[in-house]
């Protein structure tokens, strides 16, 4: 378990990734990421719902009933969510009907209660609230990446800015959202070749060691 900021940057943001890791939350990588600005709202919503609820998760931690944890740990999520919800209507009301349900749909995020769950459970306040603030980082800039490469495929833009002309032709597919699970897949596939790539050199080393001892 991750004990200092140090160590749950590097957890949240690549060794345990909630998406490329741990293969969390990718509903929302079907649903937000044609576009990069839809998929920062929501993401930005993500990660301030997921470092508040488990800020008042750890400091609820010794009060909840163990047999009552979940829910109180949903209605928490939800009472948050539902903030967001409200700020993104009186505030930016062409976002919030470009997201529709999708904000909704954070309180079934599985981050959030896995954050919740497996960190804030047992860990101080303020270590739980950068937890959930790192993970719905790590979370936001994979979906990012998702994001742009679908929007400068599908529509030639980037945040509605015009990047590769009037000579690009739109690929339709990237606009559809089975092309997110093929991004997604991509850069998993990316991400695993660079690590295994990185580990290679100490996994032979160990096993050198194993053979020396062995003989």
């Amino acid at each position: 378990m991750a004990s200092t900021y140090s160590d749950i940057t590097k957890k949240a943001l690549w060794k345990e990734n909630p998406v490329i890791r741990q293969i969390l939350g990718i509903c929302s990588a079907l649903a937000v990421t044609n576009l990069v600005a839809n998929t920062l709202v929501m993401g930005i919503g993500v990660m301030l719902t997921t470092a508040f609820s488990c800020l008042t998760v750890s400091l609820l931690r010794n009060i909840i009933p163990v047999r009552v944890r979940m829910m109180v740990q949903t209605l928490i999520i939800a009472s948050y969510v539902i903030l967001v919800d409200i700020v993104l209507k009186a505030y930016f009301p062409d976002m919030s009907r470009a997201l529709g349900p999708y904000v909704g749909l954070i309180i079934t995020n599985c981050i959030i209660m896995g954050r919740c769950e497996a960190f804030a459970q047992s860990n101080p306040p303020l270590l739980s609230f950068y937890d959930g603030l790192m993970s719905g980082l790590g979370y936001t800039l994979v979906l990012t990446t998702i994001a742009i490469v679908r929007e400068l495929l599908g529509f030639g833009t980037i945040l509605g800015y015009e990047i590769l002309g009037d000579w690009w032709t739109p690929w339709t597919v990237m606009v559809m959202a089975p092309s997110a699970f093929f991004v997604l897949a991509v850069i998993i596939w990316i991400v695993k070749s660079v690590t295994e790539k990185k580990d290679a050199p100490v996994k032979q080393s160990a096993k050198q060691e194993v053979q020396v001892s062995g003989d």
